[in-house]
């Protein structure tokens, strides 16, 4: 099998690739990277020295692929599924890679900021920088919550890149900065999670999820649905 996903399934940026392979029904060989084994560590830096998820390496077309914006891009030019998840419009393309940028930015790091502070030793801890971080999730809800009244998806019928970005993003941080009243924004998150292949993503993270300090159960888990 040509391609290989360095990965690990709780890890949320690893998410946002699975839900581009899956989307494109692409054949692909996971790689597990346990942090825990040196074995599997050095495996996994012999590939990408920087050590980071998800990384795809493409032994058919000699190529490694690093950060999840780039592992979709490549899968949507070389190895597309039945729709492209970078518009083939250039206008629909930058708004697509804008809403990508937001998610990871204004929710995905800022979530991740909270998630490594619990993980902290006491005496290690950034309060503030906690504070900050719910800060911005709470101006990136409101904002996000805005855009998407009256759409499907974030570009409206298609689904996206913003998606796969959306996606684990939001699904993370409801855990640890639920996202309240913003109701458009919570039936984003709904469909999303309803959507197949990001649903096969969470079976697969779901034993894993007792690792995760969250404050809510993870919708799913909670309202005891089944994936679609």
């Amino acid at each position: 099998m040509p391609l290989k996903l360095y990965s690990h399934p709780l890890a949320s940026f690893c998410h946002k690739a699975l839900i581009a392979l899956y989307e494109g029904g692409v054949a692909f060989e996971p790689v597990l990277v346990d942090f825990g084994d040196a074995r599997s560590v050095a495996a996994f830096k012999a590939v990408w020295p920087m050590a980071k998820m998800p990384v795809l390496h493409d032994e058919q077309r000699g190529r490694t692929v690093a950060e999840s914006t780039a592992v979709i891009e490549y899968l949507d030019a070389f190895y597309p599924g039945a729709h492209r998840l970078l518009p083939a419009d250039p206008d629909r393309a930058w708004q697509a890679r804008m809403w990508d940028r937001f998610y990871d930015h204004y929710v995905h790091e800022p979530m991740q900021k909270i998630v490594t502070d619990r993980l902290r030793p006491q005496g290690a801890k950034d309060g503030f920088g906690v504070d900050q971080a719910h800060a911005l999730i709470g101006v990136a809800y409101a904002v996000a919550d805005r855009a998407l009244e009256g759409k499907t998806w974030m570009l409206g019928d298609d689904f996206t890149l913003a998606d796969c970005a959306a996606a684990p993003a939001l699904f993370y941080a409801d855990l640890v900065a639920p996202l309240g009243a913003h109701q458009h924004l919570s039936g984003y998150l709904d469909r999303l999670m309803a959507r197949p292949s990001y649903a096969r993503v969470l079976a697969e993270a779901e034993p894993y999820f007792g690792m995760f300090p969250m404050d809510n159960k993870p919708k799913r888990v909670r309202s005891g649905a089944a994936p679609a």
